[in-house]
């Protein structure tokens, strides 16, 4: 079983008389900034430059700085900008400015676990990762709730890593949820199987499937589209709220019988084999280097985006959307 934490099993001492910098203000670095403020900690915001990060960070009443100084004049560093700028801003800015006993933290495990970015041993290096994005995080804190999160230890520098982590995840309100523990490996490698294979890959190629074999076997593209896709999210709304067997339960008897005799037959252990496939290619970094360590990849993901915006069931979406029919 896994080690769950909740706000009664965690302090905030760690983080007294310690002043944090977020790094980035965008959707998490925001909602981390304020849950924290609010939580009682000092938190200062370090950019790259003025901007429009600048004017939404100094509009919330942050103080506002080079990374470079934030770094420098704080005790714990949140990394709280996307995965593939990182390592050169941690070069740049970041590295330099860590001194002995200060805490780094990182919401995704990428690029620790990946080594592209490697940290003297004489600093803590944690994991806080929220499971959802950053403006559900603001408006659970505020309504006095939370979003669960991991946390993990990479290096333990002090000896008060773990502490330190939770003690962020309780600022953001994680703990209200609960926080459970993890590995870095853990966390990156089960992070990258759940986008590719089930949350955005997999999701968005099945939706994508049905609608073509539907449109190509003579349905209008309309009914096709509320079918695939736009009924689902009643169907994950059904999931979230109460499990599969809730979703099961919920539905018609014909969806029922449908979905548990022909579902197995399409999602069968052949996909489940190139899953298996797709892991082995994340655990042995052979995805990192087809990603982050391919000077091409943002070439062909702009392809690619191209590609799937210029599909008949982006048009016909869109055509829907604005018809105000869904």
């Amino acid at each position: 079983m896994a080690k769950v934490y909740y706000d009664s099993d965690v302090s905030l001492d760690p983080l007294k008389g310690k002043r944090v910098a977020v790094i980035g203000y965008g959707s998490q670095g925001r909602a981390q900034a304020l849950n924290m403020r609010d939580s009682g900690v000092e938190v200062v915001i370090g950019l790259r430059g003025e901007g429009r990060s600048f004017d939404a960070a100094s509009r919330d009443g942050f103080t506002c700085m080079p990374i470079e100084e934030a770094a420098r004049i704080s005790d714990v560093i949140l990394m709280l900008i996307p995965d593939v700028p990182m390592p050169t801003t941690y070069k740049e800015y970041v590295e330099s400015c860590l001194t002995p006993g200060k805490t780094l933290v990182f919401a995704h495990g990428y690029n620790i676990h990946f080594k592209r970015i490697t940290p003297p041993p004489y600093v803590n290096v944690v994991l806080v990762a929220p499971k959802g994005p950053g403006p559900l995080l603001r408006q659970k804190y505020v309504e006095g709730r939370g979003v669960p999160s991991l946390i993990a230890v990479h290096q333990d520098a002090t000896g008060g890593a773990k502490q330190i982590a939770l003690a962020v995840a309780k600022a953001i309100g994680a703990t209200r949820a609960g926080v459970i523990e993890t590995t870095f490996q853990e966390e990156t490698e089960t992070d990258l199987l759940g986008e590719q294979a089930v949350l955005v890959g997999g999701v968005m190629e099945l939706i994508k499937k049905g609608f073509e074999v539907l449109v190509e076997n003579g349905y209008q593209p309309e009914l096709a589209y509320y079918e695939v896709c736009n009924e689902l999210k009643l169907i994950v709304d059904l999931i979230y709220s109460g499990g599969v067997i809730h979703m099961l339960r919920s539905v018609s008897d014909t969806a029922k019988f449908g979905g548990l005799v022909v579902g197995p037959q399409i999602i069968d252990e052949s996909v489940k084999r190139r899953m298996q496939e797709a892991l082995s290619k994340i655990r042995s970094g052979e995805f990192e280097k087809q990603w982050t360590g391919n000077p091409e990849a943002y070439k062909m993901l702009e392809e690619l985006m191209k590609k799937t915006e210029q599909h008949q069931l982006e048009e016909v979406g869109k055509r829907l959307r604005a018809m105000a029919l869904i």
